[in-house]
Parts: C-alpha cells; sequence; structure tokens
C-alpha cells in the first residue's frame, strides 16, 4: 500500500513498484493459506473462502472448532460439573470408568483447563469401590 498526499489516500502497489519485501511477504501469507487450505473439509472451505489473509482464515476456522469465548468457558463449566460429580457407575468395569473420566479431563485440557495430577489421582480413588 502506498499514501498519496491532498487528500490522503491510501492506494494498492502496482506490480512495479514492489519490492522485495513486498514479494516476500505475498509468498509467506500465500504459504499460509495454502497450509490451512490444504486438508480441510469442502464445508470448512466454504465457511472460509471469503478469508483474505491467513489471520482471518485461522480466527474463522478456529471460531469455527473452539467456538466463541463464551462457548469455551460454557463447555468448562459443563465438564468442570462433570468432573465434580463424576462417580462409578453400578455396572461399570474399573476400564471403562477410567476411560470415561480420561475422556473428561482431556477435554478440559483441550480447553486450557488444567487439573493437578494429584487432584486426578485423589478423584480416582475416590470413586472407587471400597471392596
Amino acid at each position: 500500500m502506498k499514501t498519496i498526499s491532498d487528500p490522503a489516500v491510501t492506494v494498492p502497489k502496482t506490480r512495479k513498484e514492489f519490492i522485495d519485501a513486498d514479494c516476500k511477504a505475498i509468498e509467506k501469507n500465500f504459504r499460509a493459506k495454502k497450509i490451512l487450505i490444504c486438508d480441510i473439509g469442502q464445508d470448512e472451505y466454504n465457511r472460509i473462502s471469503a478469508c483474505q489473509s491467513p489471520k482471518v482464515i485461522w480466527e474463522a476456522l478456529q471460531t469455527s472448532h473452539e467456538g466463541t469465548t463464551q462457548v469455551k468457558q460454557s463447555k468448562i463449566d459443563m465438564l468442570t460439573t462433570e468432573y465434580e460429580l463424576f462417580r462409578m457407575k453400578d455396572d461399570e468395569s474399573i476400564q471403562d470408568m477410567h476411560t470415561r473420566f480420561t475422556s473428561i479431563i482431556n477435554k478440559l485440557h483441550s480447553l486450557g483447563e488444567i487439573i493437578p495430577r494429584n487432584k486426578l489421582v485423589r478423584k480416582i480413588l475416590s470413586v472407587l469401590p471400597s471392596s
């Protein structure tokens, strides 16, 4: 972009006016867009096809997969409640219970909510049957 004075107006540079730094920036943007678009499905591509910069594409994909901050916090609250109320079911094996527990913990971890290992161990021990 270049600025033309009186009145100040910003217009795109022509190809002849590009310097090496401009060419490198364009190449980096192209590579980043290509990497982001390379392995997505048709539905996701339709969501981001109008996005111009890699940053906007990334933000659209991130919002699509993680949700907004409010949705993310809601998921954290729901999973935290599920963790706090976690109990072993009557007809459940220890392996199945552990798999279910690990699933909750992994979902919390992916949302940035990390529970210290000592709390996890205490929780597992507290829900095991006494016999």
